[in-house]
């Protein structure tokens, strides 16, 4: 019994070395400022949420910046509400124009900035999300909103880096939204009058072979009637005799 124990706690110490040399080693994976959903279609309008959370054990995220792609301006840019959040929207000029809905912009917004107030900065172990409305989306791959998420105790984070196509995800990546083209509208269908008119006379034949049947059958019922009034006076008839 003894040497059983002896056994099974050595085999309990060897499987936590075993955990934690696993878990020990391996590194956490690190939340970042990332767009959601993080796809769109491009001409199109889309609502993107920045979500932000607070990766330190101490300190609160108090600002939140996001710029917008000079290479990529949009038309129209609409921030929601975020209770105890206020948010200031920054402009530049475009030139060449941006045309939406028939109308030449020459101003596009360029950065978005979201500031706490009172108590209601990320705290550790929180995350917030901002919500945002864009379009009409530019026809480019991907628009990428490179961020700063400012915390209480001064220290400033910079996710700015770009991907890059076949590489890792860099240390401080920015949010990336990626833009599909639009799928052509499916062909036009064939016009529906003549397919009326189609089924109007289908509709007249069928109620003409519906009537013929019923006549038919009539006529068939008063067929058998006659028959068997016949038939029941030549059996009561006498027979003649010669």
């Amino acid at each position: 019994m003894i040497r059983t124990r002896r056994s099974a706690t050595a085999a309990a110490l060897a499987l936590g070395v075993v955990a934690t040399g696993v878990l020990g080693f391996a590194a956490p994976a690190s939340a970042h400022v990332s767009v959601n959903p993080k796809e769109a279609t491009q001409g199109g309008y889309t609502r993107v949420a920045f979500r932000v959370p607070n990766e330190s054990d101490s300190a609160s995220t108090t600002k939140v910046e996001v710029v917008l792609p000079e290479n990529a301006p949009v038309g129209s840019v609409s921030t929601q509400p975020v209770p105890g959040w206020t948010v200031a929207v920054e402009k530049r000029k475009v030139d060449p124009p941006i045309e939406v809905h028939g109308s030449q912009l020459t101003e596009a917004v360029s950065k978005l900035t979201w500031t706490a107030t009172g108590d209601a900065a990320i705290k550790p172990g929180q995350f917030q999300e901002f919500p945002v409305s864009l379009g009409p989306l530019p026809k480019v791959d991907a628009m990428v909103f490179k961020s700063l998420q400012t915390y209480s105790d001064g220290n400033v984070v910079r996710w700015i880096d770009e991907p890059t196509a076949g590489g890792q995800e860099p240390e401080h990546p920015a949010p990336v939204l990626a833009l599909t083209a639009a799928t052509p509208s499916a062909a036009p269908v064939a016009a529906t009058a003549p397919q009326a008119d189609d089924d109007d006379d289908e509709a007249e034949g069928n109620g003409a072979a519906i009537g013929l049947g019923i006549a038919g059958l009539v006529a068939g019922v008063a067929g058998l009637a006659l028959g068997g009034l016949a038939f029941t006076r030549t059996r009561r008839e006498p027979t003649p005799k010669a």
